[in-house]
């Protein structure tokens, strides 16, 4: 083997070609890596938040935001932003030379959910603070979007009516309740609920309308049953 002088050219050449690389991408590594080469100057918002604090924004940005302008963690600081308050999602893209551009999309409060928290239009529980008068949903853990589904659903049948749900509760059976704006309570049970409010709704005019006398003593209607429904009149 060594005195091949052809394979030892060969072998040379490639542990110099190795040693060359070597040494730029450990030059490259450190002058990527200098401090002051590219530093990040401005953190700029794409659209001005409603409801995330900014100064919230300012503090996690100088708590994160590491290294220049090439090697800045981008997912570390979305993640960390995607944890403030309002924060629903955040898209962040660098801008030559020395800026990044930061995007909110904020949650928007659709319905309190089992009085502790938030669920928005998607149906995503999420924690908040908020002086808004909205309906609350009530229900066990991974329902929230069934319940936003439901509550949509079932807005749309009472509007007719002009009634609007001011709590929508899921037991831990599926069985459905629902609280409107007229103080009645309406079971709809755990199957066939759509036909059950659709029938609600016909006999409300006729039966339970809040103008007369004996309907605004009604606090809750059975809808549970085959072929009409049961009301409980409010104790005296």
């Amino acid at each position: 083997m060594w005195d091949n002088a052809p394979l030892l050219r060969s072998i040379s050449g490639a542990l110099f070609f190795c040693s060359v690389v070597a040494m730029l991408y450990g030059a490259g590594h450190y002058v990527v890596h200098m401090p002051k080469l590219l530093p990040i100057k401005t953190v700029r918002l794409d659209v001005a938040p409603g409801r995330v604090v900014a100064a919230d924004v300012l503090a996690m940005v100088r708590q994160r935001v590491q290294g220049n302008f090439l090697t800045v963690d981008i997912d570390s600081l979305r993640r960390s932003l995607e944890k403030l308050p309002w924060v629903r999602n955040v898209s962040i893209r660098r801008e030559f030379p020395n800026r990044l551009v930061v995007q909110f999309e904020e949650h928007k409060a659709l319905a309190r959910w089992n009085e502790s928290l938030l669920v928005n239009q998607q149906g995503e529980v999420f924690v908040a603070e908020t002086t808004q008068d909205l309906p609350g949903f009530t229900g066990y853990e991974g329902t929230s979007a069934e319940v936003t589904q439901q509550y949509e659903k079932f807005s749309r049948q009472l509007k007719v009516l002009n009634l609007q749900i001011n709590r929508l509760a899921l037991s831990p059976r599926h069985a459905w309740q629902l609280h409107l704006s007229n103080d009645m309570v309406v079971e709809l049970g755990r199957e066939a609920m759509g036909q059950r409010l659709a029938r609600f709704v016909a006999v409300y005019p006729y039966s339970l309308v809040p103008g007369d006398a004996s309907a605004r003593e009604v606090q809750v209607v059975d809808m549970r049953y085959r072929d009409g429904f049961a009301v409980k009149k409010r104790s005296a």
